[in-house]
């Protein structure tokens, strides 16, 4: 019996995915317990429509983050901080302030957690920081550390 995956089954499959099982497997086990259902040629038709949405979803999506990119890498953004004897700051810079920057000057959106600044950024200085746009995309900005 064919059947679709409604979620990850151990040893099965993922969620998704079209599988041939034994009819007693699927009727006594997987469909009871909502792990599946039985795979008709509509509910086949639905998934593979869903699946050419999702392609395109996805390569719309990586368009967008590319020419995000290009719209990012490289370009300089500077923050005005406190600083104290032997350019030492008070505090760090956080992703959360640079997110905030980046939305001021370039009016993009990033989550902070898209960003990474390797170590904490603890002393005045030019710093490189690489934003995950998307996970095969990444931009590299340059973050200028001034005192105030």
């Amino acid at each position: 019996m064919k059947v679709i995956l409604t979620q990850e089954v151990k040893k099965l499959g993922l969620k998704g995915q079209v599988l041939e099982v034994s009819d007693g497997y699927a009727r006594n086990f997987l469909i009871p317990q909502g792990l599946a259902e039985e795979a008709t040629k509509t509910k086949l038709k639905e998934i593979q429509e869903k699946g050419v949405k999702e392609e395109k979803k996805k390569s719309s999506e990586k368009e967008n983050a590319e020419a995000l990119k290009m719209k990012l890498h490289g370009k300089k953004i500077e923050i005005k901080v406190k600083a104290g004897a032997g350019d030492k700051l008070f505090g760090a810079v956080t992703v959360k302030e640079i997110a905030d920057i980046l939305q001021k000057e370039f009016k993009v959106s990033i989550d902070k957690k898209k960003i990474d600044v390797g170590e904490p950024i603890k002393h005045l200085g030019q710093y490189k920081i690489k934003l995950k746009i998307y996970p095969s995309v990444q931009a590299e900005v340059i973050l200028i550390v001034a005192p105030e």
